[in-house]
């Protein structure tokens, strides 16, 4: 396991005091590994769960060749080139009711969707295309040989991966397994995720507050992006500026937790406390990274109890909160579960208004994603202040605003990334 110097001897042009959002990444990533620990549960249970095996076909999907369409199978051998035939229909197929005879020349057998092919027939007209008298049955010319027939293993052919491991079960892979006939899977087990808030400042909620006091949002909103990610949360609540109890509080987390979530004490001034800590408990760095909002931040490895978790310290402003989370904690936590699909596709819209913007930094403005006269832009929320959580809820998307961008006129294109189903 390399440590974590090792890996920042590895980055091209590090620098701590103004670390790209790529960079810190790329230390991220190299540095975490998946955990251990494979389950197997029921496939309704395994919903939300991370695949730890590859799921391998027992049986083609489909089974037979069978019909994609209501109509009548024919042998093609049977069509005309250029003018139509008549057929005589000899009985029907039903889904789940094959029919067992054989057609011969000059006949065709009535088909219902996901019926079996009949004997010797290899195509199917639809049923709208045809002309019925009894049981002579008009087809007219212009059919293609295979038409509407879906051939057997067509889908999956059998001791082929139908699911490959790392694969989040969302309910179409539920599905998938099911129709294989597979009733268990192997599943990772759910990453343990310890969070907790640091501040003098903070006030539970419930509580009245003093002057210069706050209620402290920061564990609701960790709550709430660690529990959508499908983590195990162990909430340790509010921790106060003293070392004594900080290092307590950071023993505690490593020995029960995969990895650790802070919020605030990691800014300039803060941090000379935590930075010693840190160097007792493990190995741990402190950044600031070249972006808006979310400058200041912790990533290392902790040690207690014979156990270690990865650390993230993110900056105690709630926006910065979420953006550090969602840009750099979420890719890694799902890297720790095994996933394979851990980045966040970037779509391009119209931006409806101008947005001020310094090269030199990564921005993730908040924007409301909108369709207007057939054609997708974006506006911002308001004020993009650090501290203002509001901009988060009114938002629908990210706009990402990269490193050497410059400022963007209304009608410039602008890349963003939708929170739906993030946040």
């Amino acid at each position: 396991m390399a440590t974590l110097k090792e890996v920042i001897s590895c980055t091209s042009d590090y620098d701590p005091e103004a670390l790209p959002v790529a960079k810190a990444n790329e230390v991220i990533r190299s540095f975490i590994n998946p955990v251990s620990g494979v389950e197997k549960l029921r496939v309704r249970a395994a919903l939300g769960r991370v695949l730890a095996k590859d799921v391998v076909s027992p049986i083609d999907v489909p089974s037979h060749d069978n019909s994609a369409m209501d109509g009548y199978a024919v042998r093609n051998s049977d069509l005309g080139a250029g003018e139509p035939v008549t057929l005589t229909k000899i009985g029907t197929a039903y889904a789940g009711r094959e029919f067992t005879g054989e057609v011969g020349r000059g006949e065709c057998v009535r088909v219902m969707t996901g019926a079996v092919m009949p004997k010797n027939t290899d195509t199917v007209v639809i049923q709208e295309g045809v002309r019925v008298d009894g049981k002579r049955i008009t087809i007219p010319a212009g059919q293609e040989i295979g038409q509407n027939r879906r051939l057997a293993g067509e889908d999956l052919k059998k001791g082929k991966p139908a699911l490959k491991a790392g694969a989040l079960l969302r309910p179409a892979e539920i599905g998938l397994i099911a129709s294989l006939g597979i009733g268990e899977v192997s599943v990772r087990r759910r990453l343990k995720v310890a969070f907790f808030s640091t501040g003098d400042e903070l006030v539970s909620v419930g509580k009245k507050l003093k002057a210069g006091e706050v209620y402290d949002s920061n564990r609701y909103t960790l709550w709430g992006m660690l529990t959508r990610l499908g983590c195990e949360v162990v909430d340790l609540g509010v921790v106060r500026d003293d070392p004594k109890k900080l290092e307590a509080a950071f023993r505690k987390a490593a020995a029960l937790a995969d990895a650790v979530v802070t919020s605030g004490g990691v800014s300039v001034g803060e941090a000379d406390f935590t930075k010693q800590m840190m160097a007792k408990l493990g190995e741990v760095v402190f950044w600031k990274i070249a972006m808006r909002p979310g400058r200041p931040m912790a990533f290392g490895r902790i040690r207690a109890r014979g156990k270690s978790a990865y650390l993230f310290g993110l900056p105690g402003n709630p926006v910065a909160v979420m953006v550090t989370f969602y840009h750099f904690v979420r890719g890694a936590l799902l890297t720790m579960m095994g996933r394979c699909d851990t980045d966040l596709p970037l779509l391009r819209a119209k931006a409806a208004t101008p947005m001020r913007k310094k090269p030199g930094r990564t921005e993730y403005q908040r924007g409301i994603l909108e369709l207007k006269n057939g054609e997708w832009s974006v506006r911002l929320t308001g004020a993009q202040g650090s501290g203002i959580l509001r901009s988060m809820s009114e938002a629908n998307c990210f706009v990402v605003l990269g490193h050497q961008q410059e400022s963007v006129k209304a009608g410039d294109y602008v890349e963003l990334m939708v929170m739906d189903g993030l946040v």
